[in-house]
């Protein structure tokens, strides 16, 4: 039984449960015709650690559910470096990997989504002025598509929490090296994608106000945190949250995404669980922190992400995006195309 395995251990990766997901009831597909940008997923096969694949027909089957999904923008999972050449230029193999598969899509043999058609990948900005050319790299290894990085924040002084980088120090985004490589990355005209955790969302406002013409988007809903030392704590984490994140928002340059809270949220234990939650269970889990990003922020600078095949460890992709649709049916037509599309299109270059 489901029921008797050990309680998630919320924060790490783990291969979803097959068999388990597919005891979902099905659900019948709400607003079919609204066109879906998924700003953030990973293709990537763990072979050598968790044997988990999750490639282009894994994404497209999940894709392909119901929903009319148009394109998507990869972003980066450390998973494909090169693994030869300086250490500082082995990321860039990550954004070859997703040209290519992009190249492949734009073909139209499989389908009409175009998967990767914005491309988010990695640099050490610690680098400072020397990750200029790696960023050049990233350029020339796009084809067009690579638009920005991801340089991960998170940090916390309790181990069960677990970091979102190896060897990572509190307080990454103020330090000096780190700055000097934004500052290049932000004369290059390329986007950041910002990851931390709730209690360091200053870090990126501080950020944001130094650099103001930077683009910077916040992933994850700010990543508000509800296991570890944080369990128990609802109400007070999420009042910490948005008093941090009303701050955040008054960063014009700032953009947030929607979604992604499966590991670290913990609204509820998908590894015990007897059956995934409905749409209806999750959107009344994640409502009050999407409603209120999208109340600070406004449909112009927030849309959504399905964080697959991450969150798949605790719902299906269908599912998932008939929850962002039931948090917003209230919204006017054009705020629900700005959510799921409009705003990705404008925000990473996708036209």
């Amino acid at each position: 039984m489901r029921s008797s395995r050990l309680p998630t251990r919320y924060g790490r990766i783990f291969p979803p449960d097959e068999a388990w997901l597919a005891t979902a009831e099905p659900e019948a597909i709400l607003d079919p015709e609204l066109e879906i940008i998924d700003t953030h997923h990973h293709l990537w096969d763990l072979r050598t650690t968790s044997g988990h694949r999750y490639m282009l027909d894994e994404f497209l089957a999940d894709a392909n559910s119901g929903h009319t999904v148009v394109a998507t923008v990869h972003m980066n999972a450390y998973e494909w470096d090169r693994a030869f050449g300086p250490k500082e230029m082995q990321p860039v193999g990550e954004t070859e990997v997703a040209a290519g598969i992009a190249a492949m899509c734009d073909n139209g043999i499989y389908g009409p989504i175009r998967v990767a058609a914005g491309i988010v990948g990695f640099a050490d900005l610690m680098l400072g002025d020397g990750v200029a050319p790696v960023l050049e790299a990233h350029v020339r290894a796009g084809g067009g598509r690579f638009r920005g990085i991801r340089h991960s924040g998170g940090w916390d002084a309790d181990p069960i929490i677990g970091n979102s980088f190896p060897g990572i120090a509190p307080g990454l985004y103020g330090q000096p090296h780190f700055r000097a490589g934004f500052a290049r990355l932000v004369a290059m005209g390329l986007s950041f994608d910002a990851w931390l955790y709730h209690p360091q969302l200053a870090d990126v406002t501080d950020l944001a106000r130094a650099f103001p013409e930077a683009s910077i988007v916040m992933g994850h809903c700010g990543c508000p945190l509800g296991y570890g030392p944080y369990a128990g704590r609802k109400d007070e984490v999420f009042a910490a949250w948005k008093a941090s994140m009303a701050e955040l928002a008054t960063c014009p340059n700032v953009s947030i995404k929607l979604g992604g809270m499966m590991m670290r949220l913990a609204a509820y234990d998908y590894n015990t669980r007897p059956a995934p939650p409905t749409s209806a269970e999750l959107a009344s889990m994640w409502g009050p922190y999407i409603e209120t990003c999208i109340e600070l922020f406004g449909a112009d600078r927030a849309m959504f992400e399905s964080n697959f095949p991450v969150d798949r460890m605790g719902i299906g992709y269908a599912a998932l995006w008939n929850a962002f649709k039931r948090i917003v049916s209230g919204a006017s037509d054009g705020v629900k195309r700005g959510l799921f599309a409009g705003t990705a299109r404008r925000v990473y270059r996708l036209d």
